[in-house]
């Protein structure tokens, strides 16, 4: 089955069936039959075109990076799915929703298909799992004591913590965390989304750690 944008005014993008019918298809494993047959509208980057959903998860976690994210999911924080999307465009290992298991999808943009995502239901059990894999627990808030994100070094090895926008994280992901980093910010508002937070420290993980050519291929 291939996946779409969801609802009924999504943009139609991608291609059509392969050009030359079923006799000029290339033998290649990794290509979907009806992929090949209807046409790849799947929001996908154009080296995955007509590739199977198998596969394309294959040659992502070929090439998934060291960085892991986590959100608190206490409120049923809308901000999970755009968290995902955005983790999926850096080519994080994995997400992780602590707290309550169920979140909006719809901000995802069917990425979750393309990204692990793993539930944890207690804060506890997510920081013993972080540490048996010897990943660094950076929260990001802006709390008193916070180390600036700008100027900070991020493990290459660490999952990066946030909370909701409306609590920030809860005090036991503060008590656990490695280290505590805020984003700089210069306005009237007292905080930024999470959505748009998990951005900002993700990109300055890429900047410290990541290939850049690559990611402009």
């Amino acid at each position: 089955m291939t996946d779409s944008l969801e609802g009924d005014s999504a943009p139609e993008h991608g291609v059509g069936p392969f050009p030359g019918g079923e006799g000029a298809w290339p033998e290649d494993a990794r290509l979907d039959p009806d992929l090949l047959r209807e046409g790849d509208r799947r929001n996908v980057v154009d080296r995955y075109r007509y590739w199977r959903h198998e596969a394309v998860v294959a040659d992502l976690d070929e090439r998934r990076h060291e960085f892991h994210v986590a959100i608190e999911n206490w409120q049923h924080d809308l901000n999970i799915g755009s968290v995902v999307r955005t983790a999926n465009a850096f080519l994080a290992r994995e997400v992780h929703i602590v707290g309550n298991r169920r979140w909006n999808r719809r901000g995802a943009m069917v990425t979750d298909r393309y990204q692990h995502v793993r539930h944890h239901p207690t804060v506890e059990g997510f920081v013993a799992w972080a540490h048996s894999e010897g990943l660094a627990v950076v929260a990001i808030d802006n709390l008193p004591g916070s180390v600036p994100l700008e100027t900070a070094q991020l493990p290459r090895e660490c999952v990066l913590v946030f909370g909701q926008e409306s609590v920030g994280l809860s005090d036991a992901v503060r008590d656990a965390a490695d280290a505590t980093l805020a984003i700089a910010q210069y306005g009237s508002t007292r905080s930024i989304n999470a959505g748009a937070a998990a951005a900002i420290a993700m990109h300055a993980w890429v900047r410290q750690h990541a290939d850049i050519d690559a990611g402009h291929a």
